[in-house]
């Protein structure tokens, strides 16, 4: 143990899930370091993903419906989900896993829902207690329906978000367009949850790494892990440099010893997981985004500033600020896989030029991220086979939204077991 009976944490990732994770460990006392390969937090895909703190998306997707629809659309480039057929092991364990957790829908809905309302209250705390200016917009967030199937669907899960502690109600097509007048389009109806909100990710996951190092956290940026081994006596991490070197040789290893490890490492903490002997069957579902620069004043009046989910197009937006407006969507199974492929961008391009018209798309970056998704859709926040190895990790596309209060979770775990070894 560190002196005066310090636990000393390592956390391994600093995107979104490590860094929440850090901070609330340094604020319950224990000594933190945190370990990424990139030289900045929130690189992979808590760097540009669809921005929305969306409770009224927690519904989980082990349906019988997401099954035909993933086979239906297998052939289509541009559909929502794309699954590339080529087997793997990986790939076909955990789509059996998904099928196996279908009749779970319902419970797991619901314990997503109960988790998202406490991960709003953790965030909008640290944000207030570190003064995180992260482009928030309290507007809420605006579901869509074209037709009257859709919408009565949508009302299924309505009643298990209620269940959840959830409420959002249902509006009509004049009071669609009333909420978001810039919204094109004919509408059968929709649903508004005006207690969801929006931000940038990246902004508000750097904001909170700053205040990790005012509490003492040390920042291992630039810093890969090799290797972590745990034993009886300790926790050991052998990492290396990722910074570029002007010499030929590899810049060298370094080894560090620590009383407990937290894998927050997205896609990458189910090959971490195997090597300490545990099996967090994550797979890396890729999702993209257009990030669309609001350059002149007519795109700003043009572009919504409340946030919307078109359920018939899985594409959901956010407004960051005055001169940027987020559009993500999709979910392409294919490996770890970072390609930005423009046949998968081009339907997020073509959705703002169906829906918003007035907007010019001229300036629109494109990104792809790989969400860490376990078959049942739930987070994995545990205890390894060692009691000194820990797990906040595998939250899917719900990383904004539950990822405040898996990391309170996971902490007050870590301190519960602080004298078992």
């Amino acid at each position: 143990m560190t002196t005066s009976d310090q636990l000393h944490v390592a956390v391994i990732g600093a995107g979104i899930t490590g860094i929440t994770t850090a901070y609330n460990l340094a604020k319950r006392g224990c000594k933190v370091t945190i370990f990424d390969r990139h030289p900045y937090a929130a690189m992979e895909t808590s760097f540009a993903n669809g921005g929305q703190l969306s409770t009224s998306n927690a519904e989980v997707w082990n349906s019988w419906a997401t099954v035909w629809k993933g086979i239906k659309w297998m052939t289509t480039p541009g559909a929502p989900l794309l699954v590339n057929p080529t087997p793997s092991w990986h790939k076909l364990s955990w789509m059996a896993e998904f099928v196996a957790s279908i009749p779970k829908y319902e419970e797991n809905t619901v314990t997503t829902v109960r988790l998202a309302l406490e991960a709003r209250q953790h965030l909008r705390q640290m944000a207030a207690d570190e003064g995180i200016d992260f482009d928030c917009e309290d507007r809420g967030i605006l579901h869509f329906y074209q037709n009257k199937k859709d919408f009565e669907a949508a009302s299924r899960v309505s009643a298990l978000l209620a269940k959840g502690g959830l409420e959002r109600r249902a509006v009509t097509p004049e009071e669609i367009k009333s909420i978001e007048p810039t919204l094109r389009g004919s509408y059968y109806g929709g649903f508004f949850t005006p207690s969801d909100f929006t931000g940038d990710i990246h902004k508000f996951t750097n904001g909170l790494a700053k205040a990790c190092e005012r509490l003492g956290v040390t920042m291992r940026l630039s810093d890969e892990v090799l290797s972590v081994t745990a034993t009886e006596r300790g926790v050991t991490v052998i990492s290396q440099s990722t910074e570029p070197q002007l010499e030929k040789a590899a810049p060298p290893t370094e080894v560090n010893t620590f009383d407990r490890i937290v894998v927050c490492s997205g896609v990458m903490s189910r090959s971490l997981a195997a090597s300490l002997g545990d099996r967090v069957n994550i797979y890396p579902v890729k999702g993209y985004s257009i990030t669309v620069n609001l350059t002149e004043k007519e795109d700003q009046e043009a572009a919504p500033w409340v946030s919307l989910l078109d359920d018939a197009a899985k594409i959901v937006t956010s407004r960051l600020g005055a001169t940027r407006f987020r559009v993500a969507g999709t979910a392409e199974f294919n490996g770890y896989n970072r390609d930005i492929r423009a046949e998968r961008i081009n339907p997020l391009i073509n959705w703002c030029r169906a829906h918003f018209p007035g907007m010019s798309t001229r300036q629109s970056v494109p990104w792809s991220g790989l969400r860490p998704m376990m078959p049942d859709m739930l987070p994995r926040v545990m205890q390894g086979r060692n009691p000194r190895v820990f797990y906040n990790t595998g939250h899917g596309h719900l990383g904004w939204t539950l990822s405040a209060a898996t990391a309170d979770a996971v902490s007050a775990l870590v301190m519960a077991r602080r004298n078992a070894a």
